[in-house]
């Protein structure tokens, strides 16, 4: 079996979020495939801390793994080993390299087995006051200035135009740079959710305003994981 393993989004999340089940899946297995492994360690002592790092065997699932690397994983799952999959923040394959393990598991008829945790894209759409039935999530904006500054105003028109919200995200030290770029590139009255350090019980930030407000009233995101959502 692959258990699909949440981490938490905030190191000071209560563990009482989370649901029994996921502890008694770290403990039934000491294999994963993780993006990173001092994040994964660190997670896993938060939900198991009982558990012996040492017995850990960790395998790298990042955005260059391909089957290939993998492949002494995949044989010690043909063979009957349970794994499981921990995404670096929220729920793995969502903004997360994991499919990859994920659609190998369906082909070989090895059961997939989803737990139920935080998603910060998610958290922030249902948080923003936009449309949630209409959405699109559209990972990381480009790096280039002029690509970046056209895909802002591609996505502020597919608001104007179809009503879907936009949500996005930026590496955590690019994010007061996309802040400004935003602010400069968007009309005044476009509305901006901001949702940052999400299930930090003293550090969350989630608010909406029009970008002239936001202008007044800058934030400070420099290295905070946070998601941006554009909407109605």
């Amino acid at each position: 079996m692959l258990f699909l393993l949440p981490a938490y989004l905030s190191e000071n999340t209560s563990i009482t979020h989370f649901s029994p089940v996921l502890k008694d899946y770290i403990m039934q297995t000491d294999y994963f495939f993780v993006e990173n492994e001092k994040t994964a360690r660190k997670v896993v002592k938060f939900f198991a801390p009982e558990k012996k790092q040492a017995d850990l065997k960790l395998f790298l699932l990042d955005k260059y793994t391909e089957n290939a690397d993998i492949k002494e994983a995949q044989e010690l799952m043909l063979k009957g080993q349970d794994f499981g999959l921990l995404s670096e923040a929220g729920l793995p394959c969502i903004a997360d390299p994991g499919n990859l393990i994920v659609k190998w598991c369906h082909e070989k008829n090895i059961r997939v087995i989803p737990v139920s945790g935080p998603s910060s894209i998610i958290l922030a759409l249902i948080s923003s006051g936009f449309n949630g039935q209409e959405f699109t999530f559209n990972g990381y904006l480009p790096i280039e200035k002029g690509e970046k500054k056209k895909q802002i105003l591609h996505l502020e028109s597919m608001v104007q135009k179809t009503g879907y919200s936009q949500i996005f995200m930026e590496t955590p030290y690019r994010n007061n740079p996309l802040f400004e770029d935003l602010c400069k590139f968007l009309s005044p009255h476009t509305k901006l959710c901001i949702a940052a350090n999400i299930n930090d019980p003293e550090h969350e930030l989630i608010k909406t305003k029009t970008i002239k407000e936001w202008q007044k009233q800058k934030p400070e995101l420099h290295k905070i994981p946070a998601v941006f959502v554009l909407g109605k």
